[in-house]
C-alpha cells in the first residue's frame, strides 16, 4: 500500500466499507458471490483503487481499499453498488425475481477510516501540540 502521488496530491487513504444485500438477504453466494467480487475489483481497479482485503459473505460485504482523494468515498460506493446490480440483474434474473423491490443493495453503507501508523491518538496530540504552540507566539528578529 504506502504513499501514492497524483498530480495534485500525495495521500495515503485506507477505508473499510460494509453493506447488504436488500432485506440482508443471503444471496451472495456461488455464482452470484464470484461475480460481485469479480466486478468489485474490476469497477476498483478501474478507478486506480488498492484492494487490500475483500470478503463477500452470504448477507454483506466488506471490502478494505484505497480510494484516491478524486473519488469521495459516497460517490465510490454509490458507482459499486450501482455497477454491480445492473450487471448482476443482467447475468441471473432469478435473483431479480427474489429481490422483487427492483433493488440489490440495501441503502446506506458503514466507512471508517483506517491507519496503522497514524492513529486517532498521533492526529489528536498533533493538533494539541500545535494547539498550544499558537497559544505562545514567537518573537521575530527583524534583523535591522
Amino acid at each position: 500500500m504506502g504513499i501514492k502521488r497524483l498530480s495534485h496530491a500525495v495521500y495515503e487513504t485506507r477505508y473499510h466499507l460494509v453493506w447488504a444485500p436488500k432485506y440482508r438477504k443471503w444471496i451472495l453466494k456461488d455464482e452470484v458471490r464470484e461475480s460481485v467480487e469479480e466486478l468489485f475489483k474490476e469497477i476498483l481497479a478501474a478507478r486506480d483503487c488498492e484492494v487490500v482485503e475483500m470478503e463477500i459473505a452470504g448477507d454483506h460485504v466488506h471490502i478494505f481499499t484505497s480510494i484516491p482523494p478524486k473519488y469521495s468515498v459516497g460517490e465510490m460506493v454509490r458507482v459499486l453498488k450501482s455497477v454491480s446490480a445492473k450487471e448482476i440483474f443482467r447475468r441471473y434474473p432469478e435473483v431479480k425475481r427474489e429481490l422483487w423491490g427492483g433493488e440489490f443493495w440495501e441503502d446506506g453503507y458503514f466507512v471508517r477510516t483506517v491507519g496503522d501508523k497514524v492513529t486517532s491518538d498521533v492526529i489528536k496530540k498533533y493538533i494539541e501540540y500545535h494547539r498550544h504552540e499558537e497559544k505562545t507566539p514567537r518573537q521575530l528578529e527583524l534583523g535591522f
